[in-house]
């Protein structure tokens, strides 16, 4: 696995993923306060004090470990505007396992532009890290997501019940994947 390359700058047509730089904070706010961008994650949107920490970790993040997380903005490069965000996590770095999320705000949904992002970060994972397999968990009330994830090429492989609570409700997720050989073959 190639961790060295955890700094990356990647380009699509339309998009410029970057590391989040501590000038980016009041654009990460802008979304991450938001109940609807949280309402798949199963805990509240941070709120004072926990915001700033909660950015502070997205700029400070190992990548080296199980469980640590690669943050990337996702900015416009006609006007560099923050949109959101992608990011793999480490599952495993002898199984070559990965996970990828996103969170976008909802001022830029409807573009494509997370699809587009989701797809870079993938390529990334796959190409430059080495990855073998990458997943993707998601509520099964997602249906953005789940449509996402399908146009991506990933197949659902598990309906894991009641396996997240919230507020003392119980919610189903959805285990997509996608494997490498599965990436290179499109």
């Amino acid at each position: 696995m190639l961790l060295s390359r955890t700094n990356p700058e990647l380009h699509t047509p339309r998009l410029l993923l970057r590391k989040f730089a501590a000038s980016d904070f009041d654009a990460f706010h802008a979304y991450h306060c938001l109940p609807e961008v949280y309402r798949f994650l199963y805990n509240d949107p941070p709120e004072g004090e926990a915001m700033r920490a909660c950015f502070e970790a997205v700029l400070t993040a190992p990548f080296a470990a199980a469980g640590d997380k690669l943050t990337l903005a996702v900015c416009r490069r006609e006007d560099g505007a923050v949109v959101g965000e992608v990011l793999l996590k480490l599952g495993s770095t002898a199984a070559l396992q990965g996970e990828l999320g996103y969170l976008f705000n909802p001022a830029f949904h409807g573009q494509g532009l997370a699809l587009e992002a989701a797809c870079a970060m993938l390529d990334f994972g796959f190409a430059e890290l080495g990855f073998h397999r990458i997943c993707a968990r998601l509520d099964t009330l997602n249906t953005a997501s789940a449509r996402m994830a399908e146009k991506l090429g990933m197949q659902r492989e598990a309906h894991l019940r009641q396996s997240n609570r919230h507020k003392g409700i119980w919610g189903d997720e959805f285990i997509y994947a996608l494997l490498r050989s599965e990436w290179d073959a499109k």
